[in-house]
Formats: structure tokens, C-alpha cells, sequence
């Protein structure tokens, strides 16, 4: 963390929604790479005083920003790109767990003038097969190998971003949407968005398999319904039907991309019968989406 009169290098994002025990693992990671570099952790926190007390006696000199019950992981993020004071900011989850020298990678990234990188996610939840597989089902297009240098799109929680820069799309981060409008607003303004695959984090976050069903619906819901605003009727509920052969479509795109990349075959073909689960809750929230709107889908992903 940043000492007294030392300006931090480097402000991290890290939105509370998943509780303590996946928080704390989180910031421990952060608090070691605080050791050399000068960072400014933002924990926008949505889960309630229990947890920020918890936090401030383990943590006193993370930033504790406290927000409703129900808000969205893209205005807890905004509410902490409000607060960053430093000329970088990186954003992560409340389950990645950094390794030695992340701070470092990314200061040096930007230092080579790289405005906005990305970087890759490996699967640091290993010992169950439904973790596993709701890594793959989320993950497969990001695990290494990854294309480096220029790319259409890049992680969000991986990621930095040139301050000034981040400042300049505050209309766009604060509209209550996911990173990826913020990147393709960047990247239609001529942006560079740069693949740093060596700049690797651990996703370590714990499911059962009804729970990740649940997320896997409530995102892809709240996906759809931002789609759907300002579509006529009937193509809502032709495109809400289109989703019925999504589940064969989703399987076969996450089996084929994983196996070319040649990444952990075995725990994929154990995963497939559990991936066929999980498209199929993709699927449906998908459909209702389309024909429902999203509801308070939003506010529940976690």
C-alpha cells in the first residue's frame, strides 16, 4: 500500500460481491505486491458493514467505498474510477488472486505507451470438476496461449488502464455497463487495446453447480435485455427462440477452442457433461432476455 507522502503508482479496483472468504485471498495477494510497488487498493463494496469492518481491521489501509445492496459490479467499478488517484488503474474480481510482479507487468506495459492492456486468466481453483467447468464455460477464450500485442478485445479483469485516458469515457463507464462497451467505445475511437498474455492472474472462485446454472442465467439475461431495448416486438421473440440450438453451439465453440489450445483435455472432457448444463442455462437467460427484458439480473450477478 502507499506510504505516507509516496503518490501511489498504481490504483486496483477490486468490486466486493463474493464475500470474505474470497476477498481476503484477493487482497492478500495485493497487499504482497504493495512491498515494492505503490498501490492504491479500491474495494467498492456492496455486501454490507460486517464485511468493511472485517476488512479494515485485516486491511487498514485498503479503501474501503461503500455502495447499496444492489448495486451492479459496473457501478461499483465506476464509483472506484471516480476515486483512483493514480496515473494507472488496474480492475480485477474479488477472486483473482495476482501473482508476484503483476503491478509491475502492467506499470511497464503502460510504460511502453500501451494505453489499455489485457491480460490472461488461468484456472487457480483446481481440486473440484464443477469448478473447473464453470472456468472453462466463462474463461476458454481467455486462457493462454493468447494472441499478443493489438487484439479486438481484451479481459476486464486483467486489466489497466492509462488514468487520463479512463477519464475521457467516464460517460461510457458510468452507464451501467460491462467493460466490453467501454472497450469497443475505445477501440471505434482508434485505441489500441494490447494483449499481454504473460501478465497471467488466478480466477479462484468456488461454485456449486446450481449456483454457477443461477450466474451463468442472470448474466446472460442481463446481456439480452440490454440487447433487446429499442427492438421491435417481433424480432424480440424471434431472437429469444433463435436461442434453442444455442446449447450445441456454445459446447462445441468452448470444447473446440480449449482443445486447440491444447489446455488441461482431460478435466475439459470430464467437464462436458456439466458444460452442456451450464450452456443450456446460458441459453435460457438468453431467451428470456430477449422476451422478458433483464429484470434485476444485473444487480445479482456476482
Amino acid at each position: 500500500m502507499t506510504s505516507p507522502g509516496r503518490s501511489p503508482a498504481l490504483s486496483v479496483v477490486v468490486p466486493s460481491v463474493n464475500g470474505l472468504s474470497d476477498l481476503v485471498g484477493c487482497l492478500e495477494a495485493l497487499v504482497f505486491e504493495s512491498s515494492d510497488v505503490a498501490l492504491e487498493i479500491l474495494v467498492p463494496d456492496r455486501l454490507g458493514e460486517t464485511l468493511r469492518t472485517e476488512v479494515r481491521g485485516r486491511f487498514p489501509t485498503v479503501r474501503i467505498l461503500e455502495a447499496p445492496a444492489g448495486t451492479t459490479i459496473p457501478d461499483l467499478r465506476a464509483l472506484a474510477f471516480e476515486e483512483a488517484s493514480a496515473p494507472v488503474v488496474g480492475v480485477i474480481e474479488d477472486h483473482v488472486i495476482v501473482p508476484p510482479g503483476w503491478a509491475k507487468a502492467h506499470l511497464a506495459a503502460q510504460a511502453r505507451g500501451e494505453q489499455v492492456v489485457g491480460g490472461a486468466v488461468e484456472n487457480a481453483a483446481t481440486e473440484r470438476l464443477v469448478d473447473w467447468a464453470a472456468f472453462l464455460c466463462e474463461y476458454h477464450h481467455l486462457i493462454p496461449p493468447l494472441a499478443e500485442g493489438p487484439v479486438d478485445g481484451i479481459t476486464g479483469n486483467n486489466t489497466s488502464y492509462d488514468r487520463e485516458l479512463l477519464l475521457e469515457y467516464r460517460a461510457t463507464w458510468r452507464a451501467g455497463r460491462w467493460e466490453n462497451a467501454l472497450h469497443d467505445a475505445m477501440r471505434h475511437d482508434g485505441v489500441t487495446l494490447m494483449s499481454r498474455p504473460e501478465i497471467c492472474v488466478g480466477h479462484k472462485k468456488h461454485y456449486s453447480i446450481a449456483e454457477y446454472v443461477s450466474q451463468r442465467y442472470l448474466y446472460s439475461r442481463a446481456w439480452a435485455g440490454g440487447q433487446a431495448v429499442g427492438i421491435p416486438i417481433v424480432k424480440r421473440v424471434l431472437a429469444g427462440a433463435a436461442r434453442v440450438i444455442l446449447p450445441p453451439v456454445l459446447s462445441f465453440r468452448i470444447i473446440s477452442t480449449i482443445w486447440k489450445k491444447r489446455y488441461h483435455r482431460g478435466e475439459l472432457l470430464r467437464s462436458v457433461p456439466l458444460l452442456a448444463l451450464f450452456t443450456t442455462g446460458w441459453a435460457l437467460g438468453e431467451m428470456i432476455g430477449f422476451w422478458f427484458g433483464s429484470g434485476d439480473a444485473l444487480a445479482r450477478v456476482r
